[in-house]
């Protein structure tokens, strides 16, 4: 079938083969590309979330600095090009469904030079587009051989440890930006076309804990640089990256980035509450990831049902959280943040508010969420649980 070559890269749902074109490709809002915040987008946020919020926000920001730069030189063990990054944060935004996340990555891409027209790029671009939306929107499609074609189109293990922290990365920015929206009582914007995310198949949750095991070759100490060093010095000592920080090490600037958000944002292992370890559990089984599910399960120190009641599904789970109002208000804001944060709105939130939460409460809540779902899409997405 012949292939449908447009120029199309300015607009969300842009193809994942096209042209070059004499005529310049304008993006639907072309000035998103020029916001102060690449992070926020330029969300305004009130003086009270400005000053409690600053530390892990001021983190998330170089978060976006050091996966999307400006410039990104194309080396022998880093390949992915402006293009691509770019590219790759709009698939994501896109499947999201969050508004201005759109805008901003598809009036960044527009102006980039994309790949030629040769069978080879088109094959790449195709593979990194179908990984990337997978990833983000069914996780548990992703398994060795996904990677195994990323590799066949020429991705380093260095590509494929950033180009899934980028995934990942996307993913959080989505649900933070969509929490505070929903704060600010902003309208939710439905767009045309979008898929809920289906919750992963309780099958992959029936044989009990497993644990960890990394697809790709991880750094080894002995070659390990400078910087390399110290972010695993400090990123070793937090359990949830204690099996992965020596595969991410091969990208150290987001791995110091997710290092950070979880010192910042996550109470140490001892102190972690149950409401915590509740989101934790409730993201990995939607998610797909039983690593993530097992690490939480041993955190979990309340009521024993609630466990096998999210691994055995939602009807499970809508008996256990009936006489829980609590911990029912938590899994309905989770679910939908978690499932689809471009639907996330006020009305999320309200269930939390009676229950005693308070705005800053909630907030943090629900970012947390969205700092699992990063965990999740990693282990899923760089090795194997067994």
């Amino acid at each position: 079938m012949e292939q449908r070559r447009i120029s199309g890269k300015g607009h969300w749902y842009h193809e994942t083969q096209s042209s070059r074109s004499d005529a310049a490709v304008l993006p639907l809002v072309p000035e998103a590309a020029y916001l102060e915040n690449r992070f926020l987008l330029d969300l305004e946020l009130s003086t009270e979330q400005h000053a409690s919020e600053a530390a892990w926000l001021s983190v998330a920001l170089k978060g976006a600095t050091c996966l999307l730069p400006e410039n990104s030189p194309v080396t022998r063990l880093h390949t992915l090009s402006c293009y691509d990054r770019l590219s790759t944060a709009l698939t994501v935004a896109q499947v999201y469904g969050v508004q201005r996340l759109c805008n901003h990555y598809a009036a960044r891409l527009a102006p980039q030079p994309g790949p030629d027209s040769s069978r080879e790029s088109n094959r790449r671009l195709t593979q990194i587009t179908q990984y990337a939306r997978q990833l983000a929107s069914q996780p548990t499609l992703i398994d060795d051989n996904s990677r195994q074609q990323l590799d066949e189109v020429a991705l380093s293990v260095n590509d494929i440890v950033t180009f899934n922290q980028l995934i990942g990365f996307i993913g959080f920015q989505a649900r933070v930006i969509a929490v505070f929206q929903a704060l600010q009582g902003l309208p939710v914007r439905w767009l045309p076309g979008l898929d809920t995310q289906q919750d992963a198949s309780a099958n992959l949750f029936l044989d009990g804990d497993k644990s960890w095991q990394p697809d790709l070759p991880p750094v080894e100490q002995r070659y390990a640089n400078t910087q390399q060093l110290d972010v695993l010095n400090l990123s070793q000592s937090q359990s949830v990256l204690n099996p992965i920080g020596w595969l991410l090490a091969h990208d150290a600037e987001p791995l110091s980035v997710l290092s950070q958000l979880i010192r910042l944002l996550l109470p140490p292992d001892g102190e972690i509450g149950d409401d915590l370890v509740l989101v934790n559990l409730l993201t990995a089984r939607i998610n797909g990831s039983v690593s993530c599910f097992s690490h939480a399960t041993a955190h979990w120190h309340a009521e024993n049902g609630l466990p096998e009641a999210i691994r055995n599904g939602e009807r499970a789970l809508q008996a256990w959280s009936h006489n829980h109002p609590r911990e029912r208000a938590i899994i309905q804001a989770v679910r939908v943040l978690t499932r689809a944060p471009g639907s996330f709105s006020a009305a999320q939130l309200q269930p939390l508010f009676e229950q005693g939460f308070s705005n800053d409460d909630a907030l943090r809540l629900l970012v947390i969420s969205g700092l699992y779902g990063w965990l999740n899409r990693l282990k899923i997405g760089l090795g194997n649980a067994s």
